[in-house]
């Protein structure tokens, strides 16, 4: 795989989706947990999905189970969360991992593209963020405390990039 719009991955609702329909647009890809002390960002993650939605940008949420149990519920259960507390309309992904052999492809190949703190290849927890390029080729890695809304000037760096 070369760029993220290579990959697929299962919807919310279950159904198989080709990245491949955001190409051109700049990627925000989170992986996301409704009881994280993180969970809050959801409200920041949908005021940037529907701020700059209409220039070609998207936020797209992985939920992830893997620290600390903190995603325990169904795909319908997050959906339903994630809508109530927070109206998320991003678009939003079945449950995966993110680290060790059962990593979702596109997970393992973020990774892989930008590691973290100190070479760290690993996600270290919830809400880690990954900021793509109309390219598909990933532009910078983002550590969970880093608020959605810190990243509003690289976000629209990267809009303006070959627009």
């Amino acid at each position: 795989m070369t760029c993220a719009y290579d990959f697929t991955a299962t919807d919310i609702d279950g159904h198989e989706r080709a990245l491949s329909e955001f190409a051109g647009q700049v990627l925000l890809v989170v992986n996301v947990a409704s009881r994280c002390g993180f969970t809050p960002q959801y409200a920041g993650l949908e005021r940037l999905w529907r701020e700059r939605r209409n220039r070609g940008f998207a936020v797209l949420g992985f939920p992830c189970d893997q620290f600390g149990q903190q995603e325990p519920g169904d795909e319908a259960t997050i959906r339903d969360f994630c809508a109530l507390n927070y109206g998320v309309t991003f678009p939003m992904f079945a449950k995966v991992e993110v680290n060790g052999p059962g990593a979702h492809p596109l997970w393992s190949w973020l990774k892989r593209e930008r590691r973290g703190l100190l070479g760290t290849g690993r996600i270290k927890w919830n809400f880690t963020k990954f900021l793509v390029g109309r390219d598909g080729r990933v532009l910078a890695r983002y550590a969970p405390r880093e608020r959605p809304e810190a990243l509003t000037s690289a976000i629209d760096r990267a809009l303006a990039a070959a627009s």
